[in-house]
């Protein structure tokens, strides 16, 4: 016969509470909710802190020469960046970038004897199509992304060469053409690449974050086989980024030989790795699947700061700048990964 009471025997059932080992629900939401935010913006704190330390530290950083200087010459690289974060999104990533900035430049101030319609058409032609040679290859062929936008990266290079004899020649553009407005233009006081900048990051936002491509974009790099598995063209949405990645840096070589009123061939040299740096130290994890827009212009803010002190020091030369940008791409990726890890466990 059964009683309703319990033997000695049996175990003691006590209820969890809030100290046990296993973390409650609450908490774990709580900590899920706090290296989001983490991921999300911790490039933005730490942008807001280098700025005042910087400003405290140097009486020239926070004057308006100082100020037009740095967010002209970062516009360029955002625009690099931009395309950049559609293809590290998707888990991929373009090393031609840095080339085709330079083609880009070559060809816009060679283009602009013949207009600005020209100056502006065909370097985003041009960059447009050797992304779109870079996706297919990548998307349709099964090619590793390092080896194909590497091979792509030589090539844009030997025809921006080809195109200068070996280097010798430099275009310059007219100062009085509209096309050099672009980049010496001001508009309230402000560089007109600047505004182009913030428009098309705007747009870049909208597009991935409240688009069906965009959920293209994150799903592709979230998972391959699920996308495919859910419709998702895989195939079709990596060809658009690659493309789009082309085009980012197209224009970005265009607005800078604007700005500079020539098409200077040595430029572009390792900013293929400086826009991957903005990209994941704005958040965005090299594994795909997760990143913003936003993050990607604050990463670039943050680089162009940290070279801006570095100037301002005067006394270390520019060789400091890529000891300080790599060691904290190292750390922004370690706690990235440290990040990842917690959310996964939570």
């Amino acid at each position: 016969m059964t009683t309703g009471t319990t033997s000695p025997a049996d175990p003691v059932r006590t209820p969890a509470h809030p100290g046990a080992d296993a973390p409650t629900p609450d908490r774990a939401a709580r900590s899920e909710r706090l290296s989001a935010l983490a991921q999300q913006h911790g490039a933005l704190v730490t942008l807001v802190v280098a700025v005042i330390v910087a400003s405290l530290s140097f009486d020239t950083f926070l004057t308006a020469d100082n100020m037009e200087n740095m967010a002209v010459s970062s516009a360029f690289l955002a625009v690099v960046a931009l395309g950049m974060t559609f293809v590290i999104v998707t888990g991929g990533i373009d090393l031609s970038v840095g080339s085709l900035f330079a083609l880009g430049g070559v060809l816009a101030a060679w283009g602009s004897r013949y207009g600005t319609a020209v100056a502006l058409l065909l370097p985003l032609a041009v960059c447009g199509l050797v992304g779109l040679v870079n996706g297919l290859l990548i998307a349709r062929s099964r090619l590793a992304p390092f080896i194909v936008t590497l091979a792509a990266m030589l090539g844009a290079r030997g025809i921006m060469l080809a195109v200068t004899d070996e280097g010798s020649k430099t275009y310059l553009v007219d100062k009085d053409t509209f096309f050099a407005t672009l980049g010496q233009g001001k508009i309230l006081g402000i560089g007109a690449p600047v505004w182009i900048t913030v428009a098309l990051f705007v747009a870049g936002a909208v597009v991935l974050r409240r688009t069906r491509f965009g959920q293209y974009v994150y799903a592709v790099g979230g998972n391959e086989d699920a996308a495919a598995l859910m419709g998702a063209p895989v195939a079709r949405t990596k060809i658009a980024v690659y493309t789009l990645s082309g085009l980012c840096a197209g224009l970005a070589g265009a607005l800078n030989a604007a700005w500079l009123v020539s098409g200077v061939t040595i430029l572009g040299s390792g900013m293929e790795l400086e826009a991957i740096s903005a990209v994941v130290i704005g958040g965005t994890l090299l594994t795909g699947g997760f990143g913003f827009i936003s993050g990607s212009l604050v990463g670039v803010l943050l680089l162009k700061v940290i070279q801006n002190v570095i100037n301002q020091i005067g006394s270390l030369d520019s060789a400091y700048q890529q000891v300080v940008s790599g060691a904290f791409l190292a750390v922004v990726v370690i706690a990235q990964t440290w990040l990842g890890r917690r959310r996964r466990v939570l």
